[in-house]
């Protein structure tokens, strides 16, 4: 019988502490899954501790066991390890980074280059046939697809992090039909760097378009190239000040600020105040069930972010049934700004609820519970001891405040009814 792989394997020591993604390979080099990480050595290491299964799944360890060696692909930062391990994914397909969840669960980026201002559009893997058939007329034109990104918060704020180099369009509708009508968002998002400015050119915005695909495809030295050739042109009409944009963008690419995806994967050793997210339920046995959401930025509540939801589906009085609707309706919008925690009112089943509608959509957020005694006060927190400790305030402000609005939002919702 041939002996489990573990942290003294050749290939698992061999790691080095950089980014990059890593490969478990089982035999017959079939590689079973692949991941991306800050530290390679560290994020492998993990994958042999005790609590594996607690923290990963028992799917994990039977992927360790399964597994003959490691490999490893190195990259220059996090971004291009997010970028790099998408690309990995899409052309092996490793049947363990599919196994709870199919790539209908993850995040796409489409890129409309049938438009004449192509937009960078963010796609659910289950929605990405039928916008494929609608932005391109139902005609046999190919658009380019990148992905699947399999959790959807650090997604997002790659494209946060690539746009402030390259500022792109990513309207919802196309933008020749918002500056036919002097669109004031699309006028407004110009002026501050978010899209690219009034006065650039399609001809200019399709060089940009170019330099996105390149880095998407994993060609970042034909991206340099690219540019330190445009620097120079542009330098040789003496437009000094379009080649000093282009310079700027080179040294944000061979200097890439991805120290926000860095801290997606260190939440807990976060010390600064973070945005985060309560949930709470509320019924009356059973009935005028409602769920919310809550926010807590810099320690203080933001009620502009507040969210109700009326649950329709669940079994009558099941909080659990009425957490996972509420947490899949809020998660299907990711256009809203994704928490760096999340505080659930319970226990283990609540975050056994949390984890699998997370894990469905692709999204990797640490989570809390706060169990209650007889007398509604705060008992006991579950969840990462770092962040218990880091965000004690934050957490019972949050589940506080979670409460105190999933009473007030069924209470108006119960008058309602009976007024009626």
């Amino acid at each position: 019988m041939m002996a489990h792989m573990t942290r003294d394997h050749t290939s698992v020591k061999k790691l080095p502490d950089m980014p990059g993604v890593y490969f478990f390979v089982g035999t017959q080099r079939k590689i079973l899954y692949i991941g991306k990480a800050t530290s390679l050595r560290d994020r492998v290491r993990s994958y042999f501790a005790s609590d594996l299964v607690r923290t990963r799944g028992a799917h994990m360890v039977k992927m360790v066991d399964e597994a003959v060696r490691v490999d490893f692909r190195e990259t220059d930062s996090v971004l291009e390890a997010l970028i790099l391990e998408a690309k990995l994914i899409k052309e092996f397909k490793p049947p363990y980074n599919t196994r709870d969840k199919d790539d209908k669960s993850f995040n796409y980026l489409v890129i409309t280059t049938n438009e004449q201002w192509p937009r960078l559009l963010t796609v659910r893997g289950k929605d990405l046939e039928r916008q494929l058939h609608l932005l391109t007329g139902g005609k046999h034109i190919n658009l380019p697809v990148f992905g699947p990104f399999v959790q959807g918060g650090q997604f997002k704020e790659a494209l946060r992090i690539i746009r402030a180099i390259f500022p792109f369009y990513d309207t919802k509708h196309p933008v020749d039909e918002l500056k036919a009508k002097d669109d004031r968002k699309l006028r407004f998002n110009s002026s501050i760097g978010v899209y690219p400015s009034e006065s650039t050119s399609d001809k200019e915005y399709a060089r940009t378009i170019r330099h996105i695909k390149y880095f998407f495809e994993g060609k970042k030295q034909v991206l340099l190239r690219s540019l330190e050739r445009d620097m120079n042109r542009l330098a040789k009409k003496q437009d000094f000040e379009a080649a000093a944009e282009v310079k700027r963008q080179l040294f944000a690419l061979q200097h890439i600020n991805d120290v926000s995806l860095l801290k997606r994967e260190r939440t807990g050793n976060e010390s600064h105040p973070v945005r985060v997210e309560g949930y709470d339920v509320a019924h009356l046995a059973g009935k005028d069930t409602v769920g919310v959401m809550v926010v807590v930025e810099q320690g203080e509540p933001n009620k502009k972010e507040y969210r109700a939801f009326n649950i329709r589906q669940s079994k009558e009085g099941s909080d659990t049934d009425a957490l996972h609707e509420l947490l899949e309706r809020r998660f299907s919008h990711p256009e809203w700004k994704y928490p760096r925690l999340v505080v659930l009112d319970g226990g283990r089943a609540q975050m056994n609820v949390a984890r699998r509608v997370m894990q469905n959509a692709g999204i990797d957020i640490p989570l809390v519970a706060v169990t209650k005694n007889d007398k509604h006060q705060p008992s006991r927190i579950q969840g990462p001891i770092k962040l218990r400790t880091a965000h004690h305030s934050d957490i019972l402000l949050t589940n506080s405040e979670a409460h105190r609005f999933a009473l007030a939002v069924h209470k108006k919702k119960r008058s309602k009814r009976l007024r009626g």
